[in-house]
């Protein structure tokens, strides 16, 4: 039903929600209590002053009326209904439920929003408790000092026969672990009150060369220009300089790939060649003679097309990663082993393709297009490195051409629990 067949209904409920009966409405605003019946009722439509006479009696604006819910809400709804595995036709009474319901259809969709972030929250805690190196050494220290401390405390109280010069000695100690203990103890809370701040300022490397690419878009025209290691120099120098120096050496290894990849494929020539949304990848690399993995990196630096991008090296450890709405890659753990980008590191020359998306509530679909890079090897008998890249398209909304495979984040959260690749079990099941 077409949002504007709804005002009726809206104007409906918002009466009721004011506890004013159709009467009184209708003689406020100067018409018969069954035309006002008709109106509510969505069989005649309504406009003009008529409408701007009833949103002023019921103090809404009028577009609230005519409009509806907006497009957050009804998006809310539409992921509530998805979690819950409404069928199509019921999920199409998302704008009807909507209009007749407004206070209802706020309170699903918040706490739709609220099961999402709280997801998030679960997600990364567990990935950052799991592999978070420096709350691992925190940890251990914390658990190191308190033993310490109960092992002189029970010295001390079984001592009684403990020369003075002896018991003063452990009074020292446990004094000292005391102090360590609490300095600890307010380390980790510190740390872990950063959590926000660290993935949005980043923490480790990575994460600060991720904020500093999307601080610029990941674009940087002044390496659209030719492989010049001293213009990748004039950038580190002239916007890198609050970044740590581990940081700098990741950053300065991605802007030399850029240089490269904007010498094979300038973004200018790349946008000029693209035919709508839903680019081909292979096409693209056989129009420009470049691997395809060079179309792939170029293709996730476009912003009209809002594309993620995932590179891991031949061990399979991310090091690279363009965030996307919907698609998670732990930071600190381990990787779902069904995506694409692993799939094509065990087949480097071809070039991987599948809908994917990722298992939880308000599935997002994508288009993930994968391909291996492969260096020269330096010297006989040494092996030639490799690096496998992963391009994550949003899929065309209402495409139901191709099956999506359901992949993982990581295993600690992915709640299918019959899955041939699973490593560990997930703190979901049951």
């Amino acid at each position: 039903m077409p949002r504007e067949s709804l005002t009726g209904s809206r104007i409906r409920e918002r009466r009721v929600m004011r506890a004013l009966k159709q009467a009184n409405l209708a003689k406020q605003i100067g018409i018969s209590a069954s035309y006002l019946n008709l109106i509510e009722h969505n069989r005649r439509r309504i406009g003009g002053k008529l409408l701007l006479d009833i949103a002023d009696v019921l103090g809404v604006e009028p577009q609230a009326l005519t409009e509806g819910a907006e497009a957050a809400l009804l998006g809310s709804l539409r992921e509530a209904a998805l979690a819950a595995r409404l069928s199509d036709e019921d999920a199409a009474r998302a704008e009807a439920f909507a209009g007749r319901f407004p206070g209802w259809a706020e309170a699903l969709a918040n706490g739709q929003r609220r099961i999402a972030m709280l997801e998030r929250t679960v997600e990364m805690l567990s990935d950052r408790m799991a592999h978070d190196p420096h709350l691992a050494a925190s940890m251990h220290e914390l658990l190191t000092t308190a033993a310490a401390v109960r092992s002189t405390a029970e010295i001390l109280a079984d001592g009684d026969a403990l020369e003075p010069e002896w018991q003063h000695r452990f009074h020292v100690n446990i004094d000292a672990d005391s102090r360590r203990l609490a300095n600890s103890a307010q380390a980790l809370v510190d740390y872990l009150e950063r959590g926000q701040q660290a993935q949005a300022g980043g923490q480790s490397p990575q994460e600060e060369v991720e904020t500093y690419l999307e601080e610029h878009e990941y674009r940087f025209e002044p390496l659209e220009q030719g492989q010049d290691p001293a213009r990748v120099d004039a950038l580190i120098e002239g916007s890198a300089s609050g970044l740590s120096e581990a940081a700098v050496f990741v950053l300065r290894g991605v802007l030399e790939q850029v240089a490269k990849d904007a010498m094979m494929l300038p973004l200018s020539a790349l946008e000029a060649a693209l035919d709508g949304d839903c680019p081909d990848p292979v096409a693209l690399a056989r129009q420009f003679a470049v691997p395809v993995a060079v179309v792939l990196r170029r293709l996730a630096a476009l912003p009209v097309l809002g594309a993620g991008l995932v590179v891991c090296d031949r061990s399979g450890t991310v090091i690279f990663r363009k965030s996307i709405d919907g698609f998670s890659v732990p930071r600190f753990d381990t990787c779902c082993p069904l995506w694409p980008l692993f799939a094509s590191l065990c087949a480097p020359g071809s070039v991987m393709y599948d809908r994917i998306g990722q298992l939880g509530r308000g599935q997002v679909q994508f288009d993930a297009y994968a391909a291996t890079d492969l260096s020269q090897a330096p010297d006989y008998n040494a092996p030639a490195l490799s690096r496998a890249v992963m391009l994550l398209l949003p899929a065309p909304a209402g495409d139901t051409s191709r099956p999506v495979r359901a992949v993982g984040a990581t295993c600690r959260i992915c709640p299918r629990t019959a899955c041939i690749a699973r490593r560990e079990p997930s703190i979901l099941a049951g």
